[in-house]
């Protein structure tokens, strides 16, 4: 079935946020340690396993929705998975443990631990397929820009709405192959584009801030579960968000059915991918634009983590110190 309207009982998640913000701390944490080691399966398993035992700390009766994979696929923090001590409320869970585990094992900018909490039945299911994703931050009109727009009209439209020169916007684009036409197009325009070669989640988050970011607009294809990610922090955040599920193969599109969803053609608003109140966590591992990385002292780690709640639009950014125990 298609996303329809939903009635949810409200969400109390004053307490519960700060729960996620250790949860994300504890993957970025178990991480640190394999940062340039040139491994990324062995990051990503450790910030797998410490954010699953967090995870199950928690007083919620969860059950992930984005995860690592399907159950056979991945023997962590699988899709359908139920985290959590079993009291408490009824929760939807996305997350990606390490977004950006290329990142992490090259010690590149950007890779941060990410995680979503929302009421039951809340965020769409999306199925692990490609989707085209646009992005705007807050502050603009419904429509000032669409996907049936062109990468140029995009970029030439939302100048329009700044009051500025399409040659002072800036793009973010995942550096792929298939996006060198698109590439090519946004360029044609003047404005500039800020590639980046993993975690889009955070390519979208930066966004939300432009003017600390000097990121206005996000565009291009990635993973559709990283786009139920995103739009759950430009709910906090405040922006505009766009997908369109995109199939290869027959295949892929029995994935989509199985997680309930028929219209193939939808595109699916912030709202519609995170229908209800949202709290979203993520931390630092590599130094970023959004948050800072891990710093290693002789006798404590320290991070940084962004911790949102759209019921009431606050963002909390908060620096644990984390003696280093021998």
């Amino acid at each position: 079935m298609d996303v329809a309207p939903l009635q949810v009982a409200e969400f109390q998640d004053r307490l519960l946020s700060l729960g996620l913000a250790r949860v994300s701390e504890a993957a970025a944490l178990a991480s640190a340690g394999l940062i340039g080691r040139g491994d990324e399966k062995a990051a990503d398993q450790a910030a797998v396993n410490a954010m699953r035992d967090q995870l199950n700390l928690l007083d919620i009766k969860g059950v992930v929705v984005i995860g690592e994979g399907e159950r056979d696929e991945a023997p962590m923090l699988y899709i359908g998975e139920e985290v959590g001590t079993g009291n408490g409320p009824a929760v939807d869970i996305a997350l990606d443990p390490l977004e950006g585990t290329t990142l992490t094992a090259k010690d590149m900018p950007n890779a941060l631990t990410v995680i979503a909490m929302a009421p039951r039945g809340t965020l769409l299911h999306a199925p692990d397929v490609y989707m085209e994703k646009l992005a705007i931050g807050p502050g603009h009109r419904p429509g000032t820009v669409t996907l049936a727009m062109s990468p140029s009209e995009r970029v030439s439209a939302l100048a329009a709405a700044k009051g500025c020169s399409t040659n002072d916007i800036t793009v973010c684009v995942l550096e792929r192959p298939r996006h060198e036409e698109m590439i090519a197009e946004i360029r044609s325009t003047g404005a500039a584009i800020r590639l980046i070669t993993d975690g889009d989640v955070a390519g979208v988050m930066h966004c939300a801030e432009p003017d600390l970011t000097g990121i206005d607009m996000y565009m291009g294809s990635g993973g559709a579960p990283e786009g139920v990610l995103a739009a759950a922090a430009l709910k906090c955040m405040g922006g505009q968000f766009f997908g369109k599920l995109l199939f290869r193969n027959d295949d892929e599109r029995a994935r989509a059915r199985k997680a309930g969803i028929n219209n193939f053609d939808r595109v699916y608003t912030r709202d519609d991918l995170v229908r209800g109140d949202v709290i979203f966590a993520a931390t630092g591992v590599t130094d970023g634009s959004l948050l800072a990385g891990i710093k290693r002292e002789p006798s404590h780690l320290t991070t940084e983590t962004i911790l949102m709640r759209s019921k009431t639009g606050s963002v909390r950014r908060m620096t644990y110190r984390n003696p280093i125990r021998t």
